[in-house]
Order: C-alpha cells, then structure tokens, then sequence
C-alpha cells in the first residue's frame, strides 16, 4: 500500500473498493496528501477496518467554533499548534474560522504546513544545526509569514549570516523560558541582552516580539490551581516584555498560552495570540484535569476516537480483548477511554491489544463489536496514523491525510 497503511487507509472490502475506485492507485490516493480524499460511496463505521483514528464531524466543528468565538470576543489572535493535528486541512479549517496563521513544533512539520498552502508559521522549538537553519531559511524564501524562535545570541548570529546570505530577511521571536526548564532564555536581563544583539548585530533579523509557554501547567488539575500557575509562570515575561519596550524594542507579538489555559491567559492584556493545540481532538489527558465549574474539562468535546474491535474473549464475562494496544494508542502516564459504554476498564494488553475488565458494563459487549474510544494523549497518538476517517451520521463520505505523520526533524 506504498506509503498508506492498511490499518489507517481501508474499512474492509467495501472500503477498500470505495477508495481503488476514487484512485488508480493507493499511491495516487495519496500524492497529493494537502487535499482530501474522496470516496465514491460512503462508509459506515461498522464497515471500517480497526483500529481506525476517527474524527466526530459535528464536536470537531462545534471545537473549532467555540474557540473561534471565545477569542474574537477576547480581542485576541488563534495561532493554533499543528503539532496535534499534523494536518493541513485542518489548518485551512482553522485559518477559515479567522486564525492568524500556525505553529509548528519541528521544522519538517512547517515544511508541510508551507507546502499545504498554509502561509504563516511559527516554528516554536529553537534549531542550532546549520543544516535545520538553511531549512528554515528556505522556507522563508517560499514565504515570508514563516517566523522562528531563537533563544541565545549565538543562534541569532547564525541565523543573521544565513538570511543574509539567502537575501532574506527572517522574522524571529524570543523564546522566554515560563519555568519548564526546557526551551528557552531566561527573562529579564539575558532576554534583554538577546534583543538588544539582535537590533545591533542582526540586521537580516527581524525581531517580532516573543513567546511565552508555560507547558508545565497545561495539566494542573483544578481551575483555580492552573489560574494561579500560569499566572505565577507568566509575570516575569511579562515584566520582560515591558523592560524590551521601555528600551526603545517593539514588541509586536507577545504569543503562548495552550488548551489548558485557554479561559485563563486570554484575560492577560499583553498576550496577543494564543498556541491552541488539542482543543479541536480534546483526549483523557485534558478531561482529567477538570473545568472552571467541573471536574471534567468537557468545554470541548472529544471528537478524536479511534475504533476498536473486540475480538477475544479468553475469560467470559470478565474480560475481552479489543484489537487496539499501544500500537493505537500512545500510552504516556494514562489509558484511553470507551466513549459510550461505562463500567469497563481498559488496560494495555501489549502492542496489538487492550484489555477491558468488564466490572459491570452500561451495555453488552460481544465479540466483533466496534466501540469508538477516547485517546489517552492526541498528539502521540495521531502520530501513529495515516489518515482521518472524519464521519457525520455514522458514515465516513473521505479520509484526511495526516501529511506530518512522523515529521520529528
């Protein structure tokens, strides 16, 4: 199947017959994997090969508009993070409902972003290597809303001499580290050392402004505990940015914030866009760690599932065993969760399997059942698939290619 998997391209025979009939070829299908592909008849769910990433047209949407709509009434920009959805179609969805432009994580996922026709990107993890700042530089060749993050004087210097070199002019931020200890220069003092070597020595550069991402706080549970973090995490950039402006640097942007602290960091007057990642998928991850006035975060509905087929059943009515493991679901600290049936447990089972203790379910569970989960972590876990099956009433009318699957350069 060339680059498509079987597990993530054909729902069975119908399926497969759909899309050889939309396609000469599985490689056709997917030449072009900026656009979607188009079956000649529609899917149901019940037809899909398992385990399949499904997306829930209708929360999906209801997702990107709620967003859309909070932040306009805010006054503040959407830069929504494709490290989660890894797809173009999804950006030009997002850019439609009035997001500024994207993030992006790795340089090879802004090089899709770019060749899907999505303009304006933020790489948001620094590059040292001549090799990924030459990328970057031929990325703003193609186009000049690409913007990048630099946290030392050294990077800055590097990244000069390679614009100016290419007859460019490359437009950075300041990464200011909020505390995770991860990425990032430290605020006050060393970040005004930076811009100011970059408004003297840096003439191909163009200082934009700066970004702030307090990724240590995106999972604190409870409203009021995340609110009093981020905040705690912010205030020294903060002060930062009006140090820079009371030295004579504009700083047009002041980026950050995530699906965690959505609610929280657009009532921060200095921030002038937020970095929204997960909140179009949602996952067990953010539902955990609860909402201003609930203990579940369900603000947004988790339209990223995967399907999953039972398919043994060694100890009857105790346990049965469903066909995805951690080959379908990326594992980190929690487990997935069966969207519409209670009163079962899942556990990892190994590469290929889940187990599901069936303490006392909300509804019969037989072999060759399909039940939709929700992911335990979405942006991992997406990596693990080829395409969308995006499906409304039931039924999946084309899939969406995940262009940036394993794009971790």
């Amino acid at each position: 199947m060339n680059s498509v998997s079987r597990r993530g391209f054909m729902g069975g025979a119908a399926a497969g017959a759909a899309i050889m009939a939309t396609t000469t070829s599985a490689h056709a299908a997917v030449s072009n994997a900026n656009e979607p592909i188009r079956l000649d008849k529609p899917i149901a769910l019940a037809d899909l090969n398992t385990p399949a990433l499904l997306i829930d047209l209708d929360l999906f949407e209801a997702n990107l508009a709620k967003m859309a709509k909070h932040l306009k009434a805010k006054g503040k920009g959407l830069r929504p993070h494709t490290k989660t959805h890894k797809c173009p179609i999804i950006a030009h969805k997002q850019i439609a409902l009035g997001a500024i432009g994207v993030c992006a994580a790795k340089v090879s996922e802004a090089e899709v972003m770019v060749d899907g026709g999505v303009g304006n990107v933020l790489i948001t993890s620094p590059v040292v290597t001549k090799e990924k700042i030459d990328r970057v530089i031929a990325l703003t060749k193609k186009s000049a809303g690409v913007q990048m993050v630099i946290d030392n004087q050294k990077t800055a210097t590097d990244f000069n001499d390679a614009a100016k070199a290419a007859g460019v002019k490359q437009r950075v931020l300041i990464d200011l580290d909020t505390g995770t200890k991860r990425t990032g220069i430290a605020p006050g003092q060393p970040a005004l050392d930076l811009v100011a070597h970059i408004a003297k020595n840096c003439p191909s550069l163009q200082f934009d402004g700066l970004q702030a991402y307090s990724g240590h706080v995106m999972h604190v549970t409870g409203f009021e505990a995340r609110k009093a973090k981020s905040l705690e995490s912010l205030a020294p950039c903060i002060e930062t940015m009006h140090q820079m402006e009371k030295a004579g640097h504009e700083v047009g942007v002041f980026s950050g914030g995530g699906t965690g602290t959505f609610d929280i960091d657009c009532d921060i007057p200095e921030f002038t866009d937020m970095q929204l990642g997960s909140y179009p998928f949602m996952d067990v991850q953010y539902r955990m760690i609860g909402d201003v006035d609930s203990e579940v975060f369900d603000t947004f509905g988790p339209a990223l599932q995967v399907l999953v087929t039972a398919i043994s059943q060694p100890v009857p009515e105790q346990l049965i065993t469903v066909d995805g493991g951690y080959k379908a679901f990326a594992s980190d600290s929690v487990t997935p969760q069966f969207l519409d049936v209670t009163g079962i447990e899942y556990r990892f089972g190994g590469d290929e399997h889940g187990i599901c203790i069936l303490q006392n379910p909300s509804r019969p569970v037989k072999l060759g059942d399909k039940l939709p989960m929700i992911v335990s972590h979405c942006d991992p876990t997406v990596n693990l698939y080829d395409v969308y099956h995006p499906f409304r009433n039931g039924k999946v009318e084309e899939l969406w290619p995940i262009a940036a699957r394993g794009k971790s350069q």
